[in-house]
């Protein structure tokens, strides 16, 4: 789905600098994590990359890949592990399409730190992705005193709460607290506000927890990019993303069983740090013990879909 946007991105890209492509182009992917997908956006641009050179009969450029996130990110297992693979395969690929005796020069660079502050020296990249990660906020919001027993923003939240291609969880209504946005979030509240009254996780503990995560409005994620005013916007759209979506031949409630085991392992992956920083890590296997359940049970009746963002912007010059 965000595929043609990129590609349409970074086409435009090279109209305005056909007649002098750089000895070198520069990439970052903001929020790259760590696994076997951390390289699947670098991959892409870069196979667009070559693409648009060979059809323009320019040469290759070398490629500089920044991969950033935050310190704890697992770079090392990324660096040794993923790495290897993806320039082995990247290589195939160019012998495949262009001869056996091609060859690409493309170095990586890990970059630990938060994109809310400076990552990069003036004027040094060429294309930025980030898909996934813009909706994390660089700190809890302040004035959440009265946001108790809840986690995220929700219908009884103090209305404080705040207010390259870039792809990032969203939601259709102006609402912050529509149900889009509460969804998984708000069962996860459900099932700690549960804990506490059985006596497993202390109040006050629950009290003052809350995720740094907002789902913005396309209306929002206009408004930001104009008060910032460095980048004009070329494409800003919507898309849902079911995550019942399992391609297999399996009985429906395999599927259905699948496509829990997969929503609930997401969310386990990126909440599991937060709730064992906040409440320690004895709890975890009994939250999402209880929070699967729940969520099989929703599941059954209703599909939650992912509402997303995608962006495409360009350098005001």
């Amino acid at each position: 789905m965000t595929k043609p946007i990129t590609e349409a991105a970074i086409t435009a890209f090279f109209s305005t600098i056909a007649a002098t492509i750089p000895a070198s182009l520069t990439i970052a992917d903001l929020g790259c994590s760590c696994g076997a997908n951390s390289l699947f956006a670098v991959s892409e641009i870069i196979s667009i990359m070559i693409d648009l050179c060979n059809a323009k009969k320019h040469e290759l450029p070398e490629f500089q890949v920044f991969l950033n996130d935050l310190p704890g990110n697992d770079f090392n297992t990324l660096f040794s592990s993923f790495l290897p693979r993806f320039q082995e395969k990247l290589s195939e690929q160019m012998k495949s399409k262009y001869g056996a005796s091609a060859a690409l020069a493309c170095f990586f660079n890990g970059v630990p730190g938060s994109f809310y502050g400076r990552l990069f020296a003036q004027e040094s990249l060429h294309f930025i992705h980030s898909s996934y990660s813009l909706h994390w906020l660089s700190r809890v919001p302040r004035e959440l005193e009265e946001n108790k027993g809840n986690i995220s923003m929700s219908r009884s939240s103090p209305p404080k709460l705040p207010g390259m291609v870039l792809t990032l969880h969203g939601r259709r209504s102006d609402d912050p607290s529509s149900e889009e946005y509460r969804g998984l979030w708000e069962l996860l509240a459900i099932d700690l506000n549960e804990m506490v009254t059985e006596g497993l996780i202390e109040e006050e503990k629950l009290h003052s927890f809350n995720v740094p995560y907002y789902t913005p409005s396309p209306k929002e994620v206009r408004q930001e990019v104009e008060k910032q005013g460095s980048f004009s916007i070329d494409c800003l759209e919507m898309f849902e993303v079911n995550h019942d979506v399992i391609e297999t031949d399996f009985d429906p409630n395999v599927v259905l069983e699948e496509a829990v085991d997969k929503i609930v392992g997401c969310l386990r992956a990126i909440a599991e740090p937060l709730l064992i920083h906040h409440f320690g890590e004895e709890i975890i296997n009994e939250v999402f013990k209880r929070f699967r359940a729940k969520l099989g049970n929703r599941f059954s009746k209703e599909k939650i879909p992912l509402v997303s963002i995608i962006i495409s912007l360009k350098k005001i010059t």
